[in-house]
């Protein structure tokens, strides 16, 4: 019989299209989901609905019974009006709450999705799993904590774990990169800086293959992978990738990258206290000062992982999927 699954996250998109690729599969799926979370999709794939809470621990105790392999996708990402303990509750607390109760019902695998946000601003890029942590906002910091939480569960052998650390995830279905689509598409978009900092995408197709990759092989268990693109382009070669399949052309102004970044810290500073989110922050204006760059040889060595969207395909894909969806 196939192994069964719990997946934590699976209404995101990440989750979704986790789940949506293991009921393909064949595999009997299970998704724990937050009560009045749209689960419509699931359903019609006939994925069993479990609805739970990463801080509710006897709900968590109900998602894992019976279930052989947990991949724990779930996490508060990056909301700027949520505190820092909002984020501590459900990505470091929640996954402690999620790994005990795989424990306590003899999972036989736990994959943890981690974040390659870990390791912060690339000083020497490309990165492996063996850089140093170095996280940069109160998101990093707690993906970073619920990691470490993973790891020592993992060093104490408590549970058959392995983390992966995804790259800049887009595809169809997801909306993170809309904004950057349709800034270029209307010809709003500046670049700040040089835009020769480097950037890392994977397609939520080959991630999606990575990460049930790291749910079966044998030799995942104990280890930490990072599943991204193939190769580092810099940030003008993405730019000017995005603008070519929405047909205009590449913008061209280009402006200083610090007035930015303090004006970010402004808004910060004026809308926090309110409960307002900031229309600009510093963690965005890191997408233009920051180096993304990655390694993918131990995943490629050690798992056969190999990304097989390249950047075109994947950009077009996504495009045409904000298209059909009245976005772009």
């Amino acid at each position: 019989m196939s192994p069964k699954i719990l997946v934590t996250g699976g209404t995101g998109f990440t989750g979704g299209q986790l789940c949506k690729k293991l009921a393909q599969d064949g595999y009997a799926v299970r998704a724990l989901v937050r009560a009045g979370s749209r689960s419509s999709e699931l359903e019609k794939l006939g994925i069993e609905l479990v609805t739970g809470d990463l801080r509710d621990k006897q709900s968590l105790a109900k998602a894992t019974e019976g279930i052989d392999t947990v991949y724990h996708i779930a996490a508060l990402f990056r909301p700027e009006n949520v505190t820092r303990q909002d984020m501590w509750d459900i990505n470091v607390e929640g996954t402690r709450n999620i790994l005990d109760a795989s424990i306590e019902a003899g999972v036989k695998r736990f994959v943890h999705c981690s974040t390659i946000g870990v390791h912060g601003d690339i000083k020497h890029p490309p990165a492996t799993e063996d850089t140093p942590y170095g996280p940069g906002d109160y998101y990093q910091e707690s993906k970073t904590e619920g990691e470490m939480v993973a790891l020592q569960y993992m060093r104490e052998n408590r549970l058959p774990i392995v983390v992966f650390r995804p790259g800049g995830i887009y595809g169809p279905g997801d909306v993170r990169f809309l904004k950057l689509f349709k800034s270029i598409k209307n010809k709003k978009f500046v670049m700040f800086g040089s835009g020769q900092v480097l950037y890392q995408l994977v397609h939520i197709h080959d991630l999606v293959e990575g990460i049930i990759l790291c749910g079966t092989k044998d030799e995942a268990v104990g280890n930490i992978y990072i599943l991204t693109g193939e190769e580092p382009i810099t940030l003008n070669h993405l730019v000017s990738e995005i603008a070519n399949v929405v047909n205009v052309a590449p913008p061209k102004l280009r402006l200083p990258v610090a007035p930015l970044y303090y004006a970010g810290f402004a808004c910060e500073i004026l809308c926090k206290p309110l409960g307002i989110n900031p229309p600009l922050y510093r963690r965005r204006v890191d997408f233009f000062k920051k180096d993304r760059a990655f390694s993918i040889k131990k995943a490629m060595s050690e798992l056969g992982f190999q990304p097989k969207v390249d950047l075109e395909t994947g950009l077009k894909n996504t495009a045409n999927w904000y298209a059909q969806q009245g976005l772009l």
